[in-house]
């Protein structure tokens, strides 16, 4: 009596679940299927910039999105008019993916016949960046109106990206928001991260957003 053990739960979630991401890029690699992981916080644009990547790409390549949130199927239903496969991911309640609900994902969208899969993850600055999805490549929105200093707030978030929109360019004039000071504070958390500004309301920075996303697919495609 008295005796009992310790388990290092969050350790040990975090290596089960770098496992199954590992395993899911093997297997997307076979599959020759590029998986995107789109983060932002809540309304930083993530569905408009969506639709406007769509725009450019669908004749192009294969798409299909899965939307993660909490509740809802409101990003959904306005995805699924894109005419690309679209499918609705439930959390319970859960402010991240991981990679076996991701995996979950794509095979409910039939993943094996798409180019590109694009996973836009739960709106957090904070959860979805301790979550390996199993994606080739990670990217995220961050919007004017949010400000130049969340690379100092949310260090993670900005690290683990290869790819940092800076959306809702267009409205620079009306916020407190200086681009130099925010590009150097991304390149602070990651010297390797590419940069973009975009207003996706318009469609600003888009065409080189996609660029780069199509170059990545066809390189991923092609290795």
């Amino acid at each position: 009596m008295g005796e009992f053990r310790v388990l290092e739960i969050k350790q040990s979630i975090f290596a089960d679940n770098d496992r199954r991401a590992k395993e899911l890029r093997e297997e997307l690699k076979e599959k020759k299927v590029f998986l995107l992981n789109l983060m932002s916080s809540p309304g930083s644009g993530k569905t408009t910039t969506l639709q406007r990547t769509i725009e450019l790409l669908k004749e192009k390549l294969q798409i299909g999105v899965m939307e993660a949130d909490i509740d809802s199927d409101v990003d959904a239903a306005t995805i699924s008019k894109m005419g690309v496969k679209t499918i609705q991911l439930h959390t319970g309640g859960m402010c991240h993916l991981d990679a076996g609900m991701t995996a979950q994902g794509l095979a409910g969208i039939e993943a094996g016949s798409l180019d590109l899969a694009v996973l836009e993850n739960v709106g957090n600055l904070v959860c979805p960046a301790e979550f390996d999805t199993g994606a080739v490549k990670n990217a995220m929105i961050l919007s004017v109106p949010e400000g130049d200093d969340k690379a100092l707030k949310y260090p993670l978030m900005f690290s683990i990206c290869d790819v940092v929109l800076i959306n809702k360019i267009d409205v620079l004039p009306y916020f407190d928001f200086d681009m130099e000071t925010c590009r150097k504070n991304i390149l602070m958390r990651n010297p390797k991260a590419k940069i973009i500004p975009i207003s996706a309301r318009i469609g600003e920075g888009i065409k080189e957003w996609t660029k780069w996303l199509e170059k990545e697919v066809r390189q991923w495609q092609e290795s």
